[in-house]
């Protein structure tokens, strides 16, 4: 994962920004008060992390990525930012209130240890994850043109029943799930960012923000599909292929679970 984010990281913040609406919903799942200690596991280069730490919080980041790191220094100097990896986290027991994961868990070579090592630094509190499942994720267009690489994407995506079922053996108690809808305001520009604006894969600019994009897809695939997207977007022959993928499982998902 390192690798991937270091080869990343130099453009990561050319499209990616915290969305508030995002923002808003870990905040409301953590359920803690102002001055909480809260640990953004999987960092990245900070924007969430920055973003909860703007609504109150006491905010801690760690990455694997030495390069998303040092961009994320550049956004807070209260916030202390630890190069770590999820399988060891160099903090100790009961520190924290609360702990956050945003779209990263996919790149964890397992969810036993990182979610035990959450559980060990977490004194009582909530454990909010917001990813996305394989299940919504064979339900985005993007399929349509890029079905290798969204095929790829999804079969490393979790099920919710593995993520739920791996926080109980942690020891979590999983006390709710929320389904997400992208918005067309969205300010966040992750995978399925351009739901309703196609135009957006066309940049890649975009796109090497994307992981999806930048670490899956074969380029040969993405020239193709962004020539066969653009030639949709056209003819209007887009909207059919949106209307043909509409799906009422949801977007992305917030899995909330809690230590006693």
């Amino acid at each position: 994962m390192g690798s991937l984010y270091d080869a990343i990281g130099s453009s990561y913040d050319t499209t990616r920004r915290a969305d508030p609406e995002i923002t808003r919903r870990l905040r409301h799942h953590l359920q803690v008060p102002n001055e909480s200690t809260v640990l953004d596991l999987a960092c990245g280069t900070g924007n969430y992390t920055v973003a909860l730490e703007q609504t109150g919080l006491k905010m801690d980041g760690n990455d694997v990525s030495t390069e998303m790191l040092t961009k994320a220094k550049e956004k807070s100097i209260s916030i202390r930012w630890t190069l770590a990896d999820v399988n060891e986290l160099p903090y100790e027991d009961h520190l924290f209130s609360g702990v956050t994961c945003t779209l990263a868990i996919h790149h964890f070579n397992n969810l036993k240890t990182p979610f035990q090592e959450a559980y060990r630094v977490l004194n009582k509190g909530r454990f909010v994850i917001f990813t996305s499942s394989p299940e919504q994720m064979n339900t985005y267009w993007l399929k349509e043109y890029f079905p290798k690489a969204i095929k790829q994407s999804a079969e490393q995506m979790p099920t919710v029943e593995e993520v739920s079922k791996a926080l109980r053996a942690a020891g979590f108690q999983v006390v709710g799930q929320e389904t997400f809808l992208i918005q067309p305001d969205l300010e966040d520009f992750f995978l399925y960012s351009g739901k309703f604006d196609p135009n957006m894969y066309l940049d890649e600019n975009v796109r090497s923000g994307i992981s999806t994009f930048t670490n899956i897809a074969t380029q040969k695939e993405v020239d193709e599909g962004c020539k066969r997207l653009e030639e949709d977007i056209e003819t209007s022959a887009i909207e059919n292929v949106k209307h043909s993928y509409s799906s009422d499982l949801g977007d992305y998902v917030y899995i909330i679970a809690e230590k006693k």
